[in-house]
């Protein structure tokens, strides 16, 4: 499962409902190769669900992942981090070994 804290769902329906997207959007997370560490978290909002998706329902938040990309994610957690210094979504992936200091990319 992937994980939303409260944050980040606040967050997320701020942003869901602030640019109009279309009604039943959710959050896709996803993994592809690159970065310093070797994979990229990658997060968009969607409404087109597709026959190979895992989807999750976590503190109010629809969370739609690839299964390739959810090898990579089980148990991640999704946060938000705002302010001056916030550094806005993060990912925190248990299963990661290694991640840069910018927090974008890991490695297992």
């Amino acid at each position: 499962m992937i994980t939303v804290n409260e944050s980040a769902r606040d967050e997320v329906l701020k942003l869901l409902s602030a640019d109009e997207y279309p009604k039943g959007s959710f959050v896709r997370v996803g993994v592809k190769g690159g970065g310093c560490s070797g994979l990229l978290y990658e997060m968009t909002f969607d409404h087109d669900l597709k026959q190979e998706d895992e989807v999750f329902e976590n503190n109010g938040v629809k969370v739609v992942v690839d299964r390739k990309s959810y090898l990579y994610l089980v148990g991640t957690e999704l946060q938000f981090s705002g302010g001056l210094n916030g550094k806005g979504f993060q990912f925190y992936n248990p299963n990661a070994n290694r991640t840069c200091g910018c927090g974008e990319s890991f490695s297992l």
